[in-house]
């Protein structure tokens, strides 16, 4: 193999992995940000369910007082009862103290329904709680693991780095530029293997003239179909 296509060959290796490191390290923020999603949307569920509890308190505590001020009115409007001498007035008093005791039943049926929605969602935010502790500690390892993999990433793409520029020094200068041309047009296949006379790259066959010279090894051959450069497989 010509000498120059195997430093290329070692280039495009080095290059196709900075290019997937750099890929992964783009990526990197993203997951962070779908981990905080996560915990936020945890943290909310939390916080909705606790607001929900307080509410469902505060509309008991209202009914409570509303049972108590009718309650009232009935022990005002008994004792009223007994004091007068007038049968139509007993009575229209005996009406009104109907009126308040069935709102009473009423209101505590609705207070009943209220402590059992209260006690539902205390169940609920046990078990909400414990998720989001979960989710939380998940994600806090995940962040550490995400960290540790981000500084290995760059240490390695610092690495990769370093080599790509001790390569490209020893490749003459028309060749490289040519290389990196290939490399941001037809994506990380640029030296490619010719196999039974067909470029892997494009799947297209080449002359027999092109076969043979890449054969040859003797010289850097390029596909006349979509211009990467070729080397023997066989």
């Amino acid at each position: 193999m010509h000498a120059e296509l195997e430093q290329l060959l070692v280039l495009q290796d080095r290059q196709q992995k900075i290019k997937q490191i750099q890929t992964e390290i783009r990526t990197l923020p993203l997951q962070k940000k779908n981990l905080e999603a996560q915990l936020a949307a945890s943290v909310a569920s939390v916080e909705a369910l606790k607001h929900k509890g307080r509410q469902v308190e505060l509309d008991r505590k209202k009914l409570e007082l509303d049972v108590g001020t009718r309650a009232e009115s009935v022990s005002r409007l008994k004792t009223q009862q007994y004091q007068t001498r007038k049968n139509d007035e007993f009575q229209a008093m005996g009406h009104e103290i109907e009126r308040y005791e069935n709102e009473i039943s009423k209101i505590e049926d609705e207070e009943l329904e209220l402590m059992e929605q209260a006690d539902k969602i205390k169940a609920e935010l046990v078990a909400e709680e414990k998720k989001a502790a979960t989710t939380r500690e998940s994600n806090s390892r995940q962040m550490t693991d995400l960290e540790a993999k981000s500084k290995t990433l760059e240490s390695r793409l610092e690495d990769l780095t370093k080599e790509r520029a001790e390569l490209t020094g020893k490749i003459d200068e028309d060749l490289l530029s040519r290389f990196e041309r290939l490399f941001t047009s037809k994506g990380d296949a640029v030296v490619v293997a010719l196999e039974h006379e067909v470029c892997t790259g494009c799947h297209m066959k080449v002359t027999p003239a092109t076969a043979m010279r890449a054969r040859a090894g003797k010289e850097i051959v390029s596909c006349e179909n979509c211009g990467r450069i070729l080397y023997d497989a066989q």
